[in-house]
């Protein structure tokens, strides 16, 4: 009986294991396809992309505007940094201000109206495809690293995912 007892333990937990293993080939299946190159690359889906600027030049001492552009992979959509629900999970754009460089304003579009298909009287604001994030800073003269990310909540027609970061850093010359 102990035997038994020993045996179906072992099928227990190699049927759990292969479960798990099956799961996360899933969730690795649906990033390749998303990224596009049918390779396993990242194991969490980045719905958000930033495209660029990659390095940028501004007048020393002065206020300037960095055009951020990001990109909404196709079928997918965020919130904007504006929901209309306040459960909802607003874009922001986090930096890490170095020496030499300040953030002083963020400016967002405005968000789209999207109707889900379950709820056709409610409007959601959300960006999808392509926007611009412009960004107000001011540098000291030199050579600076504005880096940071895009926080958000992507979503499909079916459900939302978990909150991610797209990273983006911008190389900000001041003469």
């Amino acid at each position: 009986m102990k035997r038994l007892w020993c045996v179906a333990m072992a099928v227990i937990a190699i049927c759990g294991t292969a479960g798990v293993i099956v799961a996360q080939q899933a969730s690795w299946k649906a990033d390749s396809a998303a990224s596009g190159t049918g390779k396993v690359e990242n194991k969490k889906l980045q719905a958000v992309q930033y495209l660029f600027p990659e390095q940028v030049s501004v007048v020393a001492g002065r206020d300037s505007v960095v055009d951020l552009h990001f990109k909404v992979i196709p079928g997918m959509h965020i919130n904007s940094h504006t929901p209309r629900e306040k459960s909802l999970i607003a874009t922001r754009l986090i930096v890490a201000e170095g020496p030499g460089i300040k953030v002083n304003a963020v400016d967002f579009p405005a968000g789209s109206d999207y109707t889900l298909a379950a709820l056709p009287n409610d409007k959601l604001s959300v960006y999808s495809g392509e926007f611009v994030v412009r960004a107000h800073i001011q540098a000291e003269a030199g050579q600076h690293l504005l880096e940071g990310g895009l926080r958000y909540q992507a979503c499909d027609t079916n459900s939302c995912y978990p909150p991610r970061e797209a990273p983006i850093a911008v190389d900000v010359i001041a003469r």
